[in-house]
């Protein structure tokens, strides 16, 4: 495992347990106990007797962290030196992955129901539909949608500085003066 890798297993890792110390929650009303209404994140110890922990929604999250870290780990393997330089490097590749899972979740947001709204209950999480085909009475629950897009854009953010050329250096003091002094001539 090289450097690169630990760093993607330790991102994956650090994801994992934020999501497990902030589970989903679906809460039962004091006015349909039947019906369960996602409730939020909410710090699991700090967890009432109405709220119940959304498997459903906690599962989909894990596999998506888990499909990331495993697609970055392949991404991240030792390569054989290559003579000639290709196109696609770490950080544009990185760039694509980030922009194909923001085009996926937009086309398949999460949804509720029309009717399990109301001005005093909390949105309800019913699955993630295709954006032109989703049902009649169906909503955008826009609160997920934004923890999703949030979060690919930290962690795309995050690897694209793991993955940034190097090989750059910062300029000395006398060629930062003599550009200095270059652009105050053009300047007028």
């Amino acid at each position: 495992m090289n450097r690169n890798q630990s760093i993607a297993l330790a991102i994956a890792a650090a994801n994992i347990v934020l999501i497990l110390m902030f589970p989903p929650f679906d809460i039962y009303s004091i006015i349909k106990s039947q019906i369960p209404v996602f409730g939020g994140f909410y710090f699991y110890p700090n967890r009432s007797e109405t709220m119940v922990v959304n498997s459903s929604l906690l599962f989909l999250e894990l596999f998506v962290i888990l499909i990331n870290a495993a697609i970055a780990w392949l991404l991240l393997q030792p390569r054989k030196s290559v003579v000639a330089r290709t196109r696609l490097s770490l950080e544009n590749a990185t760039l694509v992955f980030v922009a194909v899972n923001l085009i996926l979740m937009l086309l398949f947001p999460p949804f509720e129901s029309v009717f399990a709204m109301s001005n005093a209950s909390i949105p309800t999480f019913e699955g993630f539909y295709f954006i032109f085909a989703r049902q009649q009475n169906h909503v955008i629950v826009t609160t997920v949608l934004y923890i999703e897009v949030f979060f690919m854009l930290i962690n795309g953010a995050i690897f694209w500085l793991i993955f940034r050329s190097k090989n750059e250096a910062a300029p000395s003091a006398e060629d930062a003066a003599k550009l200095l002094m270059a652009l105050r001539k053009r300047g007028g």
